[in-house]
């Protein structure tokens, strides 16, 4: 059930998505002016920095505005803290299909940690225009055409039919407010058949890897899991340097076919 205030901002959402998906507006690719350099950083998050950095050969500042170069970093921290921490094998190669993926401005992460074979990104709201005349289909392609493995696929993924060996899902929309909040329509919220279809999408031998918004959104999407057939093969959440500016911890877990 929902409360009158949310049906009404659905409608409104509802309304500019069917717009957006009508029109399929694009100025053609979109590329951020690189910072080249990040100032200002702390101590600490520019020790880690310096660290991934020389991990994994990796400036996103080079080709990316400073915000998006530090967002990159943290996804990145996230992923190799979580996975040295667990233990759990890190996949490389094969078909990485990641969920819910905006504009995809986090490829050039899951390319460098994962190196995928194949890596396409899943965005039901692709068409979505901005203020500038733009739409998220020129940042997405400007994203990705330095990584020439790399797909954007506008789609309602709970429809989609694409075999992955890697499923990724960063902050999936589970309850209402979330998804009122990124200006969607509530017909979209549709958790229950999200994670069957990633359970159907799921090679035999693949890897479900997920990010949820503290440990009670982090239960709810644990209990669909399980729901939809997947047993859990890892859990992880702990402060980092570079995810402070977070009201709530990210929890990782990592899940596979029962």
């Amino acid at each position: 059930m929902y409360s009158l205030l949310q049906r009404l901002r659905s409608l409104r959402h509802g309304f500019w998505y069917g717009v957006s998906r009508r029109i399929r507006w694009s100025r053609g690719a979109f590329e951020e002016a690189p910072a080249r350099e990040l100032c200002n950083v702390d101590p600490e998050p520019a020790e880690r920095i310096a660290a991934l950095r020389d991990r994994y050969q990796v400036q996103f500042e080079l080709g990316m505005s400073a915000a998006t170069s530090r967002n990159n970093y943290e996804y990145l921290d996230l992923l190799d803290r979580g996975w040295s921490s667990l233990g759990i094998g890190r996949p490389s190669g094969g078909v990485l299909c990641d969920i819910g993926c905006a504009s995809f401005w986090y490829a050039a992460t899951l390319q460098a940690f994962f190196q995928p074979d194949r890596l396409l990104g899943v965005e039901v709201e692709g068409h979505r225009l901005f203020r500038d005349g733009r739409a998220r289909i020129d940042y997405a392609a400007g994203y990705l055409w330095r990584l020439p493995n790399a797909e954007f696929v506008v789609a309602d993924y709970t429809r989609c039919l694409l075999p992955a060996d890697l499923i990724t899902c960063w902050f999936a929309f589970l309850t209402p407010a979330a998804i009122l909040a990124w200006r969607l329509p509530l017909s979209l919220l549709a958790p229950e058949r999200l994670f069957p279809r990633i359970r159907h999408n799921l090679r035999p031998v693949g890897l479900f890897f997920m990010v949820n918004h503290g440990p009670a959104e982090a239960a709810l999407a644990e209990g669909l899991c399980a729901a939809a057939g997947l047993r859990r093969a890892g859990r992880w959440s702990s402060p980092a340097a570079l995810s402070r500016y977070r009201m709530l911890p990210s929890v990782l877990s990592w899940w596979r076919a029962g």
